[in-house]
């Protein structure tokens, strides 16, 4: 009984909505984020660190940009809890915490990682509030950080600055410079020479196996040191359309070529390394199952969002729902039974996802069939069936056997002839 109510739950997921585009709020992200406040209230920043190198940075961060997003879908006087929460996990990103993985030694102060992140969603504090009310030293704030992003890119011969002492990676440039970006949307044009000089030297710097943003690069040249990757990829698409749409558009209907793939014919999911190649798992992939990236899959859902490719986000939504396994109540939403709060991080901010700067291009040709959840069905049919089929079986060998209705010519009466059913009428 059990296994059959857990493949009827399964279906249930599967072709319930869990997205509603860039102006709808999707259901369930405002109880995953009560679940989140209350992880790091007790300590789930610090339980991430232990994971990987970012965890409470990183944390912290989704959580505060989760809550921009949602507070951009709300009216203007509305907004007072996203404000309140994203400054919240603001602090944290400054604090001794949020910076103690990273190197006050470099250009800027602390890595382009920390503050590429931090001046993202600084920003995202300021585009909550309209101009008149905005706070004037949070505005001083963005302006200084965003002028020293901005003096750190010009004076660099590689477009990548670094995360790390001597380690680079595109995606963390591409998110600092659509901060860049988001800055002469809310404050007067500082930085169009630099965002174009920026795209410039990617653009001669694009991993040549696929034609995409490599997944790291030397930091003194930038040039390519390692393969297009699903889990840098769908972070570096998530932003860089906010840079440059067009050249955006272009990177991604090559990534969605080449890593979004369906394993087995099951269900569409994102590849870490490209069609026909295969590598190692790390901390950024996680485990590779048939080559596929958890983490890439759930962060191309924001990415294909902010392209218009509704179909393949709401694929891959869909396929999370199923494989999470979300516990729901009245107040909170976790998937995994809260195992691991950065994943829930992940997909409310995968959710919600909405450019910021450019306006949303035309939706590419959709690639997603609507008849993609066929296969996953008809499992999840089998499996609820299967505790009934050994009882099913005992019912039909225990049924009567059906005898013949048909006498046997021995015992068949006699047809009277026509002389006695004469006689019989006088």
């Amino acid at each position: 009984m059990l296994t059959t109510l857990s493949a009827l739950l399964g279906v249930v997921r599967l072709v319930m909505p869990v997205t509603a585009g860039p102006q709808g709020e999707p259901p369930g992200v405002a109880r995953q984020l009560t679940f989140l406040r209350e992880e790091l209230d007790d300590g789930a920043g610090g339980e991430a660190q232990e994971l990987f190198p970012e965890g409470y940075f990183f944390l912290h961060a989704l959580y505060g940009l989760s809550w921009v997003e949602l507070g951009m879908r709300a009216p203007a006087g509305k907004r007072s809890t996203a404000l309140r929460e994203a400054r919240w996990a603001l602090e944290r990103l400054d604090s001794p915490d949020g910076r103690a993985p990273f190197s006050p030694d470099l250009s800027p102060p602390y890595g382009v990682f920390h503050r590429g992140w931090s001046n993202w969603l600084r920003g995202g504090v300021l585009s909550l509030q309209a101009a008149g009310d905005r706070d004037a030293a949070e505005v001083r704030r963005f302006a200084r950080d965003s002028a020293e992003l901005g003096a750190a890119f010009d004076a660099s011969p590689s477009p990548y600055l670094e995360a790390y002492p001597e380690q680079a990676w595109p995606v963390d440039s591409t998110v600092a410079i659509a901060s860049l970006r988001l800055h002469d949307r809310l404050l007067p044009d500082r930085f169009n020479g630099t965002v174009r000089k920026w795209l410039e030297n990617v653009r001669q710097r694009l991993d040549p196996r696929t034609g995409l943003l490599p997944h790291r690069a030397a930091p003194e040249t930038g040039e390519p040191l390692e393969v297009a990757r699903g889990s840098s990829l769908s972070l570096t698409l998530r932003f860089l359309i906010d840079i440059d749409p067009e050249f955006a558009g272009e990177q991604y209907l090559r990534f969605r070529e080449r890593y979004v793939t369906s394993p087995l014919g099951l269900a569409p999911t994102v590849r870490e390394y490209p069609e026909g190649m295969d590598g190692p798992a790390d901390v950024d992939s996680g485990p590779l199952p048939l080559g596929v990236s958890a983490p890439a899959s759930v962060v191309t859902i924001g990415s294909a969002q902010v392209y218009g490719d509704t179909s393949l986000a709401a694929a891959l939504a869909s396929v999370s729902e199923l494989v999470g396994a979300p516990v729901d109540t009245p107040w909170t939403k976790r998937y995994a039974f809260g195992l691991l709060p950065i994943g829930d991080a992940f997909l409310a901010w995968s959710k919600t996802a909405r450019p910021w700067v450019s306006k949303a291009p035309d939706p590419p040709q959709a690639t997603v069939s609507g008849w993609w959840r066929v296969p996953l069905l008809s499992l999840l049919a089998l499996l609820g069936a299967a505790p009934w089929l050994p009882a099913l079986v005992r019912w039909h060998r225990r049924r009567p056997t059906r005898t013949s209705s048909v006498a046997p010519a021995s015992a068949a009466p006699s047809r009277p002839d026509d002389a006695s059913r004469l006689g019989d009428s006088d």
